[in-house]
C-alpha cells in the first residue's frame, strides 16, 4: 500500500511540473512588451522576404475586400498604418508560433480592424482581449488599445488555447470566443481566413 501511495505521489509531483499554468506561461510571453514604445511595428527590425510578401499578399486581400466593406475601407485606407500594422500582426504570430493569416482571421472575426471596438462583455481592441487578462499582463502593459499590446496578449492567448486543445484549431477557437460547445465562430473564423 505504501508503494501504491509513493507512486501515486510521484505521478501527480510529475504532472504538474510537466503542465505549467498557462497564465504564467502567457505572462512570459508577454513579459518583453516596452509599453513606451510606439504601438505598432518596430521599426529597427529586419523584414525577411517571407514576411514581406506574406503582407504585400494580406495588403491586396485586405484592399480587395475594402471595396466590398465601406466601413472597412475608412479604417484601413491609410496606407502606412495598414502595412505596420500587417507587419505587427505578422511579427506578434510568428513569435507566437501562430499562422499570421489565422490571427487575421481571428482579428477580421473579432471586431473588424477596428482599434477602439469594445464588445458587450467588455473585450477590447483588434483582438477583443478581456480586461481580467490585463492582470495577467501587470500595470505597465494594461493598455488593451495599444495595438503591440492588444496583438501580443491576443496571440498568446490563442496559443495558450491551441496547446490545451492539442493543435486542434477548431476547439481552439472556440475557446478564444468563449463559445466551446459550438462551432459558429470557429467556422465564421475559418471563411474570414485570408489564404
Amino acid at each position: 500500500m505504501k508503494m501504491l501511495y509513493g507512486t501515486l505521489a510521484l505521478v501527480l509531483a510529475q504532472s504538474v511540473q510537466a503542465a505549467p499554468n498557462s497564465e504564467a506561461v502567457i505572462r512570459l510571453q508577454i513579459a518583453s512588451i516596452d509599453s513606451t514604445k510606439a504601438d505598432t511595428v518596430q521599426h529597427d527590425r529586419t523584414i525577411n522576404d517571407d514576411e514581406q510578401h506574406w503582407v504585400d499578399q494580406t495588403e491586396q486581400a485586405l484592399i480587395k475586400e475594402m471595396t466590398k466593406n465601406k466601413a472597412l475601407a475608412q479604417r484601413m485606407s491609410n496606407e502606412r498604418l495598414r502595412r505596420e500594422l500587417l507587419h505587427t500582426i505578422y511579427y506578434e504570430a510568428k513569435r507566437a508560433g501562430l499562422e499570421p493569416s489565422l490571427v487575421v482571421s481571428v482579428i477580421r472575426g473579432e471586431s473588424n480592424f477596428r482599434k477602439y471596438a469594445i464588445s458587450s462583455a467588455g473585450a477590447r481592441g483588434f483582438m477583443q482581449v478581456m480586461p481580467f487578462w490585463a492582470d495577467i499582463v501587470g500595470a505597465d502593459s494594461a493598455d488593451l488599445f495599444n495595438v503591440r499590446t492588444n496583438l501580443r496578449l491576443g496571440c498568446a492567448i490563442l496559443r495558450s488555447y491551441l496547446d490545451k486543445e492539442n493543435g486542434n484549431i477548431t476547439r481552439a477557437l472556440a475557446r478564444y470566443n468563449g463559445s466551446r460547445a459550438s462551432d459558429v465562430y470557429p467556422n465564421y473564423v475559418y471563411a474570414a481566413w485570408v489564404n
